[in-house]
C-alpha cells in the first residue's frame, strides 16, 4: 500500500557549459571532476527512465509505473505512450547554446519531436541573463546571413533575470540560458533540439559543435520579437495546454492535490517541506501520485516554498 509520495533517483549529465552548483546548492552528489549541467529529475524517455528511490515501488522506472498503474498513479490523464513531462534542473556555469525547438508540423518533417517548455529562476548571478526571442523583425535568408557571419548574438532579445523570474519557450521561439543562471524547468517529453550558434565554442573534445543550421531556419517563429517574463497571476505562473505551474508558499497544512489534479509534481525551492512521510529541501522533486488524494504538505523549516507541477488535460 503506498502512503508516501514518489520520489526518484536523478540522472546527472555532463555538459560543456555546467558547474558543480548542483552540489553546492542543493547537495546532490555528482561525479567527482566532471561539469554537470543537467539534472534529469522526471524523465520516461527510451534512452533515459527515472527509478523509484524509496517504498514499495523502489527500483521500479517511471515507464513501468506509467504503463502498468496508470489510473491508480496519475489518474485520468490520457492513452499517451509515456508519462507527458519532463523535469530537469539546469546549472549554467556558461551560456548554452542558442538553440530552437521544433513547432509540431516543422517537427513531424524533421522526424523529430515538437517541445514547448518553462524556466523558472531559481538562483541568478548579478548580471545574470536569458537570451528569448528576437531583438528584431528578421526572415529565413536574412537570418542566414546572420548565422553565417556569426552575429547572431546581436539579434537576440536578451532578458535580466533573477531569482523568482519565469518565462514560457513555445516551440519555435529561439533562445539560450546565460551564464549564472540555476534554472528549473519543466518541458513536454521530448529532447528535440535545434542549436543555431554555439558562441564560437569548442566542445568538451576539442572540435566546435554540430550546428543544424537548415532544421534551426525551418523552425525558428521569425515574428517572435521581444517576449517578455511572465507576469504571476496569484500563484498561478503560467497556464499552458501542456501544462500549469504554481509557486506556493507553505505556511501551514495545504491539500496537495487540490483542485481537479489528478496528481501533481512539487520541487522544494526554500525551506523544507513534508507530505506524509517525507520530507524534502531544495533542489529535490517527488510525485504526489492520484491514490494520495488527502495528503496534505506541512512546512518543515521556515520560509518554504515549492513549484506545483500538473499536466495539461
Amino acid at each position: 500500500m503506498l502512503t508516501d509520495p514518489l520520489s526518484f533517483e536523478p540522472l546527472f549529465m555532463e555538459r560543456v557549459w555546467g558547474g558543480r552548483r548542483l552540489e553546492t546548492e542543493y547537495g546532490k552528489k555528482l561525479p567527482p571532476a566532471v561539469r554537470i549541467g543537467e539534472s534529469w529529475e522526471i524523465v520516461d524517455r527510451a534512452e533515459a527512465q527515472s527509478v523509484v528511490h524509496t517504498g514499495p515501488l523502489r527500483g521500479r522506472t517511471l515507464h513501468q509505473l506509467w504503463m502498468e498503474d496508470r489510473d491508480l498513479l496519475f489518474g485520468e490523464i490520457g492513452n499517451a505512450p509515456r508519462f507527458p513531462l519532463f523535469l530537469k534542473l539546469l546549472d549554467a556555469r556558461e551560456k548554452l547554446s542558442v538553440q530552437v525547438h521544433p513547432p509540431a508540423e516543422v517537427a513531424l518533417e524533421l522526424g523529430g519531436e515538437p517541445k514547448t517548455e518553462f524556466w523558472y529562476v531559481a538562483r541568478a548571478d548579478p548580471g545574470a541573463q536569458i537570451f528569448a526571442g528576437l531583438a528584431e523583425q528578421s526572415s529565413q535568408p536574412q537570418f542566414a546571413a546572420v548565422i553565417a557571419e556569426a552575429r547572431v548574438a546581436n539579434q537576440l532579445h536578451r532578458i535580466a533575470v533573477k531569482p523568482g523570474d519565469a518565462i514560457l519557450l513555445p516551440s519555435g521561439r529561439v533562445h539560450a540560458i546565460g551564464a549564472g543562471n540555476l534554472i528549473v524547468e519543466v518541458q513536454q517529453n521530448s529532447d528535440t533540439t535545434y542549436r543555431v550558434f554555439d558562441w564560437n565554442r569548442l566542445g568538451a573534445d576539442g572540435p566546435a559543435r554540430e550546428l543544424h543550421v537548415e532544421q534551426s531556419l525551418r523552425c525558428i517563429d521569425f515574428a517572435d520579437i521581444e517576449p517578455e517574463l511572465l507576469q504571476p497571476e496569484g500563484e498561478s505562473l503560467v497556464r499552458h495546454e501542456l501544462f500549469q505551474v504554481e509557486k506556493w508558499e507553505i505556511n501551514g497544512e495545504r491539500a496537495a492535490l487540490s483542485g481537479d489534479a489528478s496528481f501533481a509534481i512539487f520541487c522544494c525551492l526554500s525551506g523544507e517541506v513534508r507530505c506524509s512521510g517525507m520530507s524534502a529541501k531544495p533542489g529535490s522533486f517527488f510525485i504526489v501520485p492520484a491514490c494520495l488524494p488527502n495528503v496534505p504538505l506541512r512546512p518543515a523549516a521556515g520560509d518554504t516554498s515549492v513549484l506545483r507541477i500538473t499536466a495539461g488535460r
